[in-house]
């Protein structure tokens, strides 16, 4: 697909100028930009569900699309599993096709696929949405948000497809180590511009700062040039010769030129409220749902400047604790107690506190009209500026806004209340990058508590240094460090029994030597036996699962079934894989002795 010279713009907004780029065979583009600088739009185009003001889109004769836009629309009068596969080709076996759906949709958390689309929360039907997208056969892909609502397994889960997919690909996402393993060509939209950079996110960053290098160095050579000008106008230029006009046309584009300053970041730091010895204390906090035990016994003392990640799958029970610790639910055993001083700020997953009216500076303004920082008192609309909302963007009505916008906004409200326990509830779903980054440059000078709740592997590593996970066995693990810690950690966890401690090797007795082991030089009895009969063992495996593949697509019908078949399926190719990595060890170790 080639896009030649397409413009879009809403009201006097320019979103899009001249934008040409090619899409090839296998491209896997990741989109980046600024909330409300068109990402979005410019997918949507693509999609060809949006036509553009100027511009034509050139592709290939039967060119296969599929897109999950930012907001997804079903069909009220058919089921979920029916919105899923109603663009999927009838040349295909439908049956097939429908179990594969289901079985998709049970690994996004929809385990009954026959409901519907009404009774789906917003983050199922985004789900719904993306199964549906995986499943329309295409050649190219083009996912708007696609890691939004998904839970750490699932986004590991949609890598895995996304890298054997055959088609090229086009999306929007936030994830940073998504994008790293993902892309291999990165579209940032600048002022209206697409700029194209080859390679995954790490190698975007440092090609742009080399393009930002040079334009800045551009710019100054450009504003020298325009003040001589501008000193040789205020002596009187006579335009009586040609080499005089040509000199006052000079002088006026350089005037008139778009200029080029430093990226303004969102800048914004505020003062918290003073925060006195008593925190908050939970002590052997539970809470169920009928038969279905959330959490229980968890008890902590909140420390100050702690960084909390909670982490677990999607209806785990991460928002209900956090809405027990704000005081919005009780619980059903334990308590939590909260010091005098602790003021508790919450950045929801939904913009609740956001007006429904109005304009952004008077959303600001509802907040405070001005806010104490380290460098003294700054007004709303300054807040706003370095929030990047520009004074003419301040006036627009808020319902106008995009829906990053909106998230920006209710952040920059949140932050604006001076808390010193801040609470976020997936803080990353659309958000832009560069807001993010900021966000985190400010937590890591924020003096008080921060808990959150977050997918983002890579916000998880940035800002918290211990994290609470759900492991579906009704208790809260603790992890010391990071995302990446945790997952180290986890590898030895016996959720069946309290972990070990390791007894301290015991000194050596004087005057007994010890001789270091002899290398081994070939298998032991164990390990030959183990050789020599793991390969039926896999052959065994493959064919179970095979089997239970059939069986599934035969019974797609019978949810219960299916649900049975499925977790089946998955300890059988959990323990062929765990055969595989073994099989593999031993024939490293035989081929070591030859």
């Amino acid at each position: 697909m080639t896009l030649e010279g397409i413009g879009i713009s809403f009201g006097e907004t320019a979103l899009l100028e001249n934008v040409t780029q090619g899409i090839e065979d296998y491209d896997r583009i990741g989109v980046l930009g600024i909330n409300g600088t068109g990402k979005s739009t410019l997918l949507a185009i693509v999609a060809g569900a949006l036509e553009p003001d100027e511009g034509q889109i050139i592709m290939r004769n039967g060119l296969k699309i599929s897109y999950l836009p930012q907001n997804p629309v079903f069909d009220p009068d058919l089921n979920v599993l029916e919105n899923v596969v109603r663009n999927i080709s009838q040349e295909q076996e439908f049956w097939n096709v429908r179990g594969e759906a289901a079985s998709m949709l049970q690994k996004l958390g929809i385990p009954n696929p026959a409901v519907m689309p009404d009774t789906l929360s917003g983050g199922q039907r985004k789900r719904a949405a993306l199964a549906a997208a995986l499943l329309t056969p295409s050649d190219l892909l083009i996912l708007d948000e696609p890691t939004n609502h998904l839970d750490h397994e699932m986004i590991e889960w949609l890598q895995e497809q996304l890298e054997i997919y055959k088609g090229a690909l086009v999306m929007i996402t936030h994830d940073r180590y998504f994008l790293d393993e993902v892309t291999t060509t990165i579209w940032e939209i600048d002022r209206a511009n697409v700029y194209s950079y080859p390679g995954n996110y790490e190698k975007y960053l440092q090609e742009k700062q080399t393009r930002m290098n040079f334009a800045l160095s551009a710019e100054r050579k450009m504003a020298a040039l325009y003040k001589q000008d501008l000193a040789w106008m205020m002596r009187g230029a006579r335009a009586r010769s040609t080499k005089q006009k040509a000199h006052i046309q000079r002088f006026e584009a350089l005037r008139d030129r778009e200029k080029i300053a430093e990226e303004r970041n969102v800048v914004l730091e505020s003062l918290p409220s003073r925060m006195g010895n008593k925190t908050i204390e939970i002590r052997n906090l539970a809470k169920s749902y009928g038969d279905k035990c959330l959490f229980r016994d968890f008890s902590y003392m909140f420390l100050k400047n702690d960084r909390i990640g909670i982490i677990g799958p999607n209806g785990c029970g991460k928002s209900t604790l956090l809405k027990i610790l704000t005081g919005e639910l009780e619980p059903d055993e334990g308590s939590v107690e909260i010091g005098q001083t602790i003021k508790m700020s919450c950045f929801s997953q939904e913009n609740e506190k956001l007006p429904s009216s109005g304009t952004v500076i008077d959303a600001v303004k509802e907040t405070g009209e001005y806010v104490r920082t380290a460098d003294g008192l700054i007004t709303a609309s300054a807040m706003c500026e370095r929030f990047l909302f520009s004074k003419g963007k301040q006036y627009t009505p808020i319902e106008k806004l995009s829906g990053g916008e909106k998230r920006r906004l209710y952040l920059l409200r949140i932050l604006m209340e001076a808390p010193n326990v801040l609470i976020l509830d997936e803080p990353t779903n659309d958000l832009d990058i560069q807001t993010l980054q900021i966000l985190e440059d400010y937590l890591d000078h924020f003096s008080g508590i921060v808990i959150a709740v977050s997918h983002d592997r890579y916000f998880l590593d940035r800002v918290v240094n211990r994290i609470f996970s759900f492991e579906g066995d009704g208790h809260l693990h603790q992890s010391e460090g990071g995302y990446e810690e945790y997952l180290a950690h986890k590898e030895g966890w016996n959720f069946e029994a309290p972990p070990e401690i390791p007894k301290a090797a015991e000194p050596p007795k004087k005057g007994k030597k010890y001789r270091a082991a002899a290398p081994q030089k070939k298998l032991t009895y164990t390990q030959q036996r183990e050789y020599d009969s793991i390969e039926g063992v896999i052959d065994e495996l493959t064919e179970k699962s095979e089997k239970l593949a059939e069986e599934m697509a035969q019974v797609s019908t019978d949810y219960v079934k299916l649900q049975e078949l499925t977790e089946e399926k998955e300890r059988i190719d959990a323990e062929l894989d765990e055969k595989m990595e073994r099989f593999l060890e031993l024939q490293e170790l035989v081929e070591s002795f030859q």
